[in-house]
C-alpha cells in the first residue's frame, strides 16, 4: 500500500482541479506546492493582470466622459493603493483554493517536491509514496541572453514593483507584452514596445494584428517592430537599452516578456526516465501519461495550450479517467482565447492563413466601424470583426474581433463554432440592437479578395 493514490506536484489550476476532483471521487490525494496555491493564473497571471487592466481603463473613461456631459477633474493614480488591493484579493483567492482542497480531503504539503522513483516523492525531506504522480508545475518566464539581461524584470516581478515606472521598455510581442503595454500606458507610464518581428502577436489573424497595432499607436505607445535589444546598461538611476539599429532608449524599467518555458527542471524527471521534449515539456499521450507508467503531466508543463481553462479541462479529464471510471479525452479544437489589450482581442477557431493552409476555400467577412460609444466620446477608435467561412460547407471556421468586450462576445461565438454553426445559422439569428455583437449576425457581403 502506498501513502496516496495520487500525488500532485504543483497546485496551479490543473493540479488543483485534478487533486480536488480525485479527492471527491474517493482517492487519497496529496499536493505539494513550493509557492502559493493557485499557480500562475491566480498569483502572477490572469487574475492580477485583469485587475490591472480594469485599473488602467479608468484614465480613458475619464477622457471620454466629457462627450457625455460629465466634468471630470484630471484623474490621479496611486500605484501602491492598487498593488495593496490586488494583493488582498489574491490572498483571499489563495484561501479559497486551500478550502477547496481541504474540503475534498486533499493533504497540502508546502515545499519543493522531487521524485526519487516512479512512486516516491521527497518534499523538503519528507518522503511519501503514491500509486500515481501528476506533474503540474506550470511554466516560468525566460529572458534573452544579452549583456545586462539581469537588469530587466519579468512578468513575475512587475506585479510587485514598489513604484510605477515613469518610463518602461517592453521587450516581446506576445500577449503578455501587449497587455502590459496597454496597462502601463493607461496608468500614465511612457511605454515603448520592442519586438523582433514585423508585427506582434504571431499566430493571431493578420487583420487582428494590424488593427491592434494601429489602435495601440493611437494611444501613444511607441511600437518598434523588426527591433531587438542588444544590451542593457545602467547609468545612475537610468537604464539604457541599445537596439540592433544602434538606437539607445533611456528608461526606468525594462520588462522582458519573451515567453514562458515548461517548469520541469529539478523534479528528478529525467533521472527516472520521463521523456522531455521541446524546451523541457513533458511528453504525454492523449490521457496525459508520460513515458513512465503512472507518471502523468498536464497544463503548461506539457507545452500544448497554455491557457487556464485548458489546464482545468485536462485536470478534470485525468481525474475522471483515473478515479471515476470515465475515460475522457480533451478536445483541443475551437478553443476560444482573449488578449486583454486595449482595445481587447477575442478569437476562436482558425485564422484566415491557417484555414488556407489547411486547404479550405474560404469566404471572408470583415467589418470595421466606430463603436457607438465613441460617436459622443470623440475617441478615434475602431472595432474590427471578422468571420472565416468554408465556401463548400458554409461552416464558420473562425471568429476574430478587436474591440470593446471582445472576450465576452467571442465566448458566445465559441459555443456556435463548437456546435458546427454555418454562416446561414448566423444570418438567421436576430441581433440585439444596439450592440457591437450584432455585427456578427448582420455581415452579408464577403470581402473582395
Amino acid at each position: 500500500m502506498h501513502d496516496f493514490d495520487l500525488f500532485v506536484i504543483g497546485a496551479g489550476s490543473g493540479g488543483v482541479r485534478a487533486a480536488r476532483m480525485a479527492g471527491s471521487f474517493g482517492a487519497r490525494v496529496a499536493v505539494a506546492e513550493v509557492s502559493r496555491l493557485g499557480g500562475t493564473c491566480v498569483n502572477l497571471g490572469c487574475v492580477p493582470k485583469k485587475l490591472m487592466v480594469y485599473a488602467s481603463a479608468f484614465s480613458a473613461a475619464a477622457d471620454d466622459a466629457g462627450g457625455f456631459g460629465w466634468t471630470v477633474p484630471p484623474p490621479t493614480f496611486d500605484w501602491t493603493t492598487l498593488i495593496a488591493n490586488k494583493d488582498r484579493e489574491i490572498a483571499r483567492l489563495n484561501g479559497i483554493y486551500r478550502e477547496l482542497l481541504e474540503g475534498a480531503g486533499v493533504r497540502i504539503m508546502g515545499g519543493r517536491a522531487r521524485l526519487r522513483d516512479r512512486h516516491t516523492v521527497d518534499v523538503n525531506g519528507t518522503v511519501v509514496t503514491a500509486e500515481r504522480v501528476l506533474i503540474s508545475t506550470g511554466g516560468y518566464p525566460f529572458k534573452s541572453e544579452i549583456p545586462g539581461n539581469e537588469l530587466s524584470i519579468t512578468s513575475d516581478q512587475i506585479f510587485h514593483l514598489e513604484r510605477q515606472p515613469e518610463r518602461i521598455v517592453i521587450a516581446g510581442g506576445g500577449y503578455i507584452a501587449v497587455e502590459f503595454a496597454g496597462i502601463l500606458n493607461g496608468m500614465g507610464s511612457d511605454v515603448t514596445l520592442v519586438y523582433r518581428g514585423p508585427l506582434f502577436l504571431r499566430g493571431f489573424d493578420d487583420d487582428v494584428r494590424s488593427t491592434l497595432a494601429e489602435e495601440t499607436r493611437k494611444r501613444g505607445i511607441d511600437l518598434r517592430f523588426d527591433t531587438l535589444i542588444d544590451r542593457l546598461e545602467r547609468s545612475g538611476t537610468v537604464l539604457r537599452a541599445t537596439t540592433n539599429h544602434g538606437d539607445v532608449i533611456e528608461t526606468d524599467q525594462v520588462l522582458s516578456a519573451m515567453g514562458r518555458l515548461p517548469n520541469t527542471a529539478g523534479l528528478g524527471l529525467e533521472e527516472i526516465g520521463v521523456e522531455l521534449g521541446d524546451r523541457g515539456a513533458v511528453v504525454v499521450d492523449e490521457h496525459f501519461e508520460s513515458s513512465v507508467p503512472g507518471i502523468y503531466a498536464l497544463g503548461d508543463c506539457i507545452g500544448r495550450v497554455a491557457l487556464t481553462p485548458v489546464a482545468l479541462a485536462e485536470g478534470m479529464a485525468l481525474a475522471e479517467m483515473l478515479f471515476n471510471d470515465n475515460p475522457t479525452v480533451v478536445d483541443y479544437t475551437n478553443i476560444p482565447s482573449a488578449v486583454f489589450s486595449q482595445p481587447p482581442i477575442g478569437t476562436v477557431g482558425l485564422n484566415e492563413a491557417e484555414a488556407r493552409d489547411q486547404g479550405f476555400d474560404v469566404v471572408i467577412y470583415r467589418s470595421t466601424f466606430r463603436p457607438m460609444i465613441h460617436t459622443l466620446s470623440g475617441r478615434d477608435e475602431r472595432t474590427m470583426m471578422k468571420m472565416v467561412v468554408d465556401r463548400a460547407s458554409d461552416r464558420v471556421l473562425g471568429i476574430h474581433m478587436v474591440g470593446s468586450d471582445a472576450g465576452e462576445i467571442v465566448q458566445g461565438m465559441a459555443i456556435a463554432l463548437k456546435a458546427g454553426a454555418t454562416k446561414a445559422t448566423f444570418d438567421a439569428t436576430i441581433g440585439i440592437h444596439p450592440t457591437a455583437a450584432e455585427e456578427f449576425v448582420t455581415m452579408r457581403t464577403p470581402v473582395e479578395l
